[in-house]
């Protein structure tokens, strides 16, 4: 079964690259100030569940594809890229404005990339999940793609253990960013959690999409590092914005008090926070490569998506599809604006 799921997903790659084998793939941050270009086509495309990436990115799994560095090029921003390490001769890349996560530095003559900030077909699909031993709990892989506990087969690098986590300590469930630097406990009840697709969010998590827990703005009580949260606003959006760690690009809790809600990236938590996602929204701009994959269900997580189900967008746990449409919305692309754009 895996061996015969690896040949169909090497079969269907090659095709691809053969109809993209010229094309300039582009990408950028969600701000725009860091943006690249890359000669396609474009190698193996993979999620890593590892703690690392989890926590860097701020969503469920990291999706990075693989080019020859001589076929990457910056077009800008270089002034605005940061790096962190987050593990010995490892840096992680970020914009210090917008803290999405940027390709970072060759290895082996190889660039590995980003796929949420990448714009358009990229011509290449998933081929593998990887680091699965250290998933989330929250997620449940349902497709048929190959999955390795750590590196598959073949590639020549150590394999690191997971982010030990903190001490047991109550009941409520903690977070923190990838450095340690700011660190948080969600001592409110969630209200939803929901899966966003939405061009904004993989931009600025630089991943399929975006896993976001929801609770009051009172909810939410940092124990440390409060003071190294930077925000962007997005220029032309009523709501979004991302919080960042300053140190390490890690996204952390944005607190809204004018809604009186706060924002946790479900990754940054160390804990299990006992609900599981309700929904996946904004599928409609998904990356073409996405695929909504049905998260862990719970009891409670199983009548919130039933609501949806039934209802379409008029409710979803007191939330109505305005306020929802407000909240999550798509940027526009280079070629086009995006659909969602004209609900933020």
């Amino acid at each position: 079964m895996l061996v015969a799921s690896a040949a169909r997903a090497v079969k269907m790659a090659s095709a691809r690259r053969a109809r993209y084998k010229r094309r300039v793939i582009l990408g950028s941050c969600l701000c725009g100030d860091v943006a690249w270009e890359i000669d396609g086509p474009l190698q193996l495309m993979s999620h890593c569940h590892c703690s690392r990436c989890r926590k860097a990115h701020g969503a469920p799994f990291a999706t990075y594809v693989a080019t020859p560095a001589d076929a990457f090029r910056l077009v800008r921003g270089r002034e605005r890229i940061a790096r962190w390490e987050s593990s010995p001769g490892f840096f992680r890349a970020f914009c210090t404005r917008c803290g999405s996560v940027v390709p970072g530095d060759p290895f082996e003559a190889m660039m590995f990339v980003p796929a949420g900030c990448l714009d358009g077909d990229l011509g290449v699909r998933p081929a593998m999940h990887i680091f699965v031993a250290f998933k989330a709990p929250w997620v449940e892989l349902r497709d048929e793609l190959p999955r390795f506990d750590a590196y598959p087969p073949g590639f020549d690098a150590p394999a690191l253990d997971q982010l030990p986590a903190p001490a047991p300590q109550g009941t409520k469930p903690r977070g923190s960013c990838l450095c340690g630097g700011v660190a948080f406990v969600v001592e409110g009840e969630p209200v939803r959690w929901w899966q966003c697709h939405c061009g904004r969010c993989r931009k600025a998590r630089g991943a399929a999409y975006a896993s976001n827990l929801f609770t009051s703005a009172g909810g939410v009580r940092f124990l440390r590092g409060e003071e190294l949260a930077v925000s962007y606003k997005v220029p032309d959006a009523k709501y979004f914005m991302q919080v960042f760690c300053r140190t390490c690009g890690s996204p952390i809790p944005r607190v809204d008090t004018s809604r009186d809600l706060a924002i946790v990236p479900a990754a940054s938590l160390d804990d299990d926070p006992g609900t599981r996602p309700q929904a996946h929204i904004f599928v409609g701009s998904k990356a073409p490569w996405g695929r909504a994959t049905r998260p862990a269900t719970s009891a409670r997580s199983r009548r919130a998506v039933g609501t949806h189900r039934q209802r379409g967008w008029t409710r979803l746990r007191g939330w109505g599809r305005r306020a929802a449409c407000a909240a999550f919305a798509s940027p526009p692309s280079p070629s086009r604006v995006s659909s969602s754009r004209s609900r933020s």
